[in-house]
């Protein structure tokens, strides 16, 4: 049987990918409500928009009456909830956004939900699902090497940006405990892939590259992240929808523990390797080696050392396990951005973001 999911943020990078899979490997419907800030991209669902199973709407989380009216329209049995503001540096710059978005905007969608799901009839109320996908950035960081993030890990959220997201978490789990909606939560790792917005690490190390920048590491490079290939992340975000626990939790990684210089140093010998068959004037011709232009910045506030997750109750419960090792999905995360110029560069010429007129130009 065939569900409508409503998922928010579906323009974002995570948010893209999960809708790629529903549409491409699903029977299922979409409706994707996004605000189209500068990380949302219509243009990383092109593959899908035309489906009959895919609308968007242009909605801030925020909104509770434009909430409750799409509610009402596309009658979602299921929610997805990804829309956040996700960068933790821009959190340090400016963290009023990322207050309004992560908790007022959850606060305000759980509310919508609460009311619509009271109102379903008794079977699709017992079917509906309200999926909260959080980070592993609640957690803080890990002191000895062989610790790992269980789903019972301490909160201690080091940045504005995990802090935020550890309050809509709480709130995602009052809200089951205390009015009984039916909730289930995810916690990834770090994720890497195609259509990654290129202020994030792979990206904006693979483009700078290219472009014979400067390769900008924080401190010494020595941060631990574990690495997840985002479309693993997808699948495995699907599967505890439809199969997760209600009011369990489940911690989603790669297996994939890295050095952020070791992450850099892979990209530069990827890059060494695949970029001179591309139409890359620098990168064809360029004999320095791109580690040459890897170059040590101060750390930012509050940086965490090393995440990692433990993903096996996810594994044993769910049978789910990540498809791509790290060096198969940096490699096609290389290759796809080597072959999709035409996206990234209209996101760094800010060309992409003419989209939200075209959109607020239609809904007038």
């Amino acid at each position: 049987m065939s569900i409508k999911i409503l998922v928010t943020g579906g323009a974002g990078f995570i948010g893209s990918a999960v809708i790629r899979h529903i549409i491409n490997c699903t029977n299922d419907s979409v409706v994707n409500v996004d605000k189209l800030t500068y990380a949302g991209n219509l243009e990383s669902l092109n593959e899908v928009s035309a489906s009959p199973r895919y609308a968007f709407e242009k909605v801030d989380i925020c909104d509770r009456l434009s909430l409750e009216h799409m509610f009402i329209q596309h009658q979602p049995d299921v929610v997805m909830h990804l829309a956040a503001e996700s960068h933790v540096d821009r959190s340090i710059d400016g963290p009023a956004e990322f207050i309004e978005t992560n908790i007022v905007g959850t606060y305000t969608l759980l509310e919508v939900a609460r009311q619509y799901w009271s109102g379903l009839e008794e079977g699709r109320k017992n079917c509906f699902r309200f999926h909260h996908i959080s980070t592993d950035e609640v957690y803080g960081d890990l002191e000895g090497p062989d610790e790992l993030f269980t789903e019972q890990a301490a909160y201690a959220p080091s940045s504005p940006y995990s802090a935020s997201k550890a309050s809509s978490d709480h709130l995602v789990r009052a809200w089951w405990r205390t009015y009984g909606l039916p909730v289930v939560v995810t916690s990834c790792s770090n994720n890497y892939g195609p259509f990654h917005f290129p202020e994030k690490l792979i990206p904006l190390m693979i483009l700078n590259a290219l472009e014979g920048k400067a390769l900008p590491v924080y401190g010494k490079g020595s941060q631990v992240r574990d690495w997840l290939y985002v479309e693993d992340h997808a699948r495995a975000l699907y599967k505890v929808l439809t199969e997760g626990k209600v009011g369990e939790t489940y911690n989603i990684g790669g297996h994939n523990e890295k050095q952020n210089i070791d992450v850099v140093e892979t990209l530069c010998e990827l890059l060494e390797e695949l970029a001179s068959d591309n139409s890359y004037s620098l990168a064809s011709g360029y004999t320095g080696g791109f580690m040459s232009l890897v170059t040590y910045v101060e750390d930012r506030p509050g940086h965490d050392i090393r995440y990692a997750i433990d993903a096996s109750k996810i594994e044993n419960e769910l049978e789910w396990v990540p498809q791509e090792t790290f060096e198969s999905g940096i490699r096609k995360t290389v290759e796809w951005y080597l072959e999709n110029k035409e996206w990234w560069a209209r996101v760094l010429d800010g060309s992409y973001s003419r989209q939200r007129l075209g959109v607020e130009e239609r809904n007038k």
